[in-house]
């Protein structure tokens, strides 16, 4: 196993590229470095839109824990409490893919 990181591997690439003429690496490397990974968490639309509308009014372990203990269940609550890690990666990146449209959204900065 490499301690490479795909960025690495993409730098030595672009370098290789620049080298013979056919591509800005400066230019790639901005691109590269500002677009978003492509391992984006996936989530349902109505996880999404509990996210959008506790973040930044909450805590993310106070959404957990009322997907886990609250009074009210209800299908959107048992998928967060089921894959509490894949919602808390979008809450951390602040970016998802909505499950049923596979439409990426970010959170606006507030």
């Amino acid at each position: 196993m490499s301690n490479e990181t795909k960025h690495d591997v993409f730098e030595v690439a672009m370098n290789h590229a620049a080298k013979s003429g056919w591509v800005d690496y400066s230019e790639m490397m901005n691109r590269y470095d500002a677009a978003l990974p492509d391992n984006l968490p996936v989530i349902p639309e109505a996880a999404g839109e509990i996210l959008r509308s506790a973040y930044g009014q909450t805590k993310l372990l106070d959404v957990l824990d009322t997907a886990k203990n609250g009074y009210k269940v209800s299908e959107t609550l048992a998928w967060i409490n089921g894959f509490q890690n894949t919602f808390s990666l979008a809450w951390v990146l602040g970016v998802w893919r909505v499950q049923e449209t596979w439409e990426i959204v970010k959170l606006e900065a507030k």
